[in-house]
């Protein structure tokens, strides 16, 4: 069988499995049936589109499918992200477009990924660069994402915008040419140059540095974030950590970013000041808690990235 009528005939056998496993009574339609699932009818009408012409999809008739019908038929067999890619993968010999979901949090499961990563910082950024998700180490060690409002998450925002973050960067020109570069492949492989304009224009205007490496339109990939992140930490000195890029689940719009401690030595200042802040925050003396509440306000914030 040649490959074009073998993928139809796939698309076809998969269109009718997705139908036959959905109950007809949770989508409201009632009657006796001979087989499960829904009728092909019952699906043209939830995707808005003929009933003939989603039958002759299932036969293998009728040409290739728009990006827009199949995007209406996934949603009317209520397909998961992998099946809807899958689908188009049938149907058009190609990935659907990558659709962003603005992310707010992250799920249980993930912060306690995090969390099991006691004396290495970790946090979770999304395509826009900003920091949805940290663990205690971070939060020790990077900055205390939680006393910032959501808005002012921004890595960016960090690097340019804050002199303090600026000076304990090792290499700060290396660091920023590397972000402005990874910044503007995520977005636009997440589709949202337009959406990120107003922050570029703000950051713009804030900083030259910015502006030029902007106007360079260097790209650089998150894979080239492996390496080494060297800190001019006011508490810890100079701190070294092996930097590791993550995609989270299968999403190119997230990276989890995990700093590991260089050596014996780094670990073990990182742990003693991390195990300190924990016996202050359980400690019931008011001056002890005030002391480490002081610590915590010298550590400002760190863009996590190399």
């Amino acid at each position: 069988m040649p490959p074009h009528v073998a993928s139809v005939a796939s698309l076809g056998d998969f269109l009718k499995r997705c139908r036959t496993r959905l109950d007809p009574a949770s989508f409201g339609f009632s009657g006796r049936r001979r087989t499960p699932g829904l009728r092909r009818e019952e699906v043209a009408q939830r995707a808005h589109i003929s009933p003939t012409w989603y039958t002759w999809l299932e036969q293998g008739r009728g040409g290739a499918p728009s990006p827009e019908v199949l995007d209406r038929i996934a949603g009317a067999l209520m397909l998961t992200e992998p099946e809807r890619e899958h689908l188009f993968m049938l149907g058009l010999g190609r990935p659907p477009e990558v659709r962003y979901r603005p992310v707010e949090g992250v799920n249980p499961r993930l912060q306690r990924l995090l969390d099991s990563l006691q004396y290495s910082p970790a946090i979770i950024k999304t395509a826009t660069w900003d920091v949805v998700a940290w663990n205690r180490a971070a939060a020790i060690v990077l900055t205390d994402y939680s006393k910032l409002p959501p808005g002012q998450r921004n890595i960016l925002r960090f690097l340019f915008c804050n002199p303090d973050v600026r000076a304990k960067q090792h290499d700060w020109e290396a660091v920023a040419r590397f972000v402005v570069g990874a910044f503007r492949a995520d977005v636009a492989r997440a589709g949202l140059v337009s959406a990120v304009g107003e922050l570029v224009d703000e950051l713009c205007s804030l900083s030259p540095e910015f502006d030029a490496l902007w106007r360079s339109h260097e790209v650089h990939d998150q894979s080239e974030a492996h390496g080494v992140k060297r800190l001019h930490h006011p508490t810890l000195g100079l701190v070294e950590m092996e930097q590791s890029a993550f995609a989270v689940d299968g999403r190119p719009d997230l990276h989890m970013l995990v700093y590991n401690p260089l050596g014996a030595e780094t670990n073990a200042r990182i742990r003693v000041l991390i195990e300190a802040a924990a016996s202050a925050e359980s400690s019931p003396d008011s001056s002890t808690e005030t002391s480490a509440s002081d610590d915590a306000t010298h550590m400002t914030a760190e863009p996590g990235v190399r």
